[in-house]
């Protein structure tokens, strides 16, 4: 099974410029802990992700102003993006490696095409419930 098969396509999206709030909104509104950061919405080339983390810990436990923008607290390096085309196996084996819950996909460009969370992975048939209780307990242990 491919990432395209199991990802959420066309996830909603802030740019840097976006006021932090914006992201915030989203996550409660879908219901996710995760919002790729793209430069534009026309391009929708992936800059970064904004975590409900990142919300918490940089920008609300330090009391930053409300009209702090995205870019002030995105997670903008090291950003563990899968492509279209990529095995399930090699999915799990990134959010393994990078210790996250959440992939965004991407095509040859950069340009975001959707998300998997643990939860698609846990959803699909293909894959043994043992291996996806281990990729869950190797992120939940490192985040600890």
């Amino acid at each position: 099974m491919k990432a395209h098969e199991i990802m959420t396509a066309r996830p909603e999206v802030v740019t840097p410029t976006d006021p932090i709030s914006r992201a915030a909104q989203i996550m409660r509104d879908r219901d996710v802990g995760l919002v790729p950061v793209v430069r534009d919405t026309t391009s929708m080339m992936l800059e970064g992700v904004i975590t409900d983390r990142d919300v918490a810990v940089r920008h609300v436990a330090d009391r930053h102003t409300n009209d702090c923008s995205v870019s002030t607290h995105m997670s903008r390096d090291h950003i563990s993006a899968v492509a279209e085309s990529d095995d399930v196996s090699t999915v799990m084996a990134t959010m393994e490696r990078a210790e996250v819950r959440r992939v965004p996909v991407t095509d040859k460009s950069g340009k975001l095409l959707g998300i998997i969370a643990q939860a698609d992975i846990a959803m699909c048939q293909e894959i043994p419930k043992a291996k996806v209780g281990e990729v869950v307990r190797m992120v939940s242990e490192a985040k600890s």
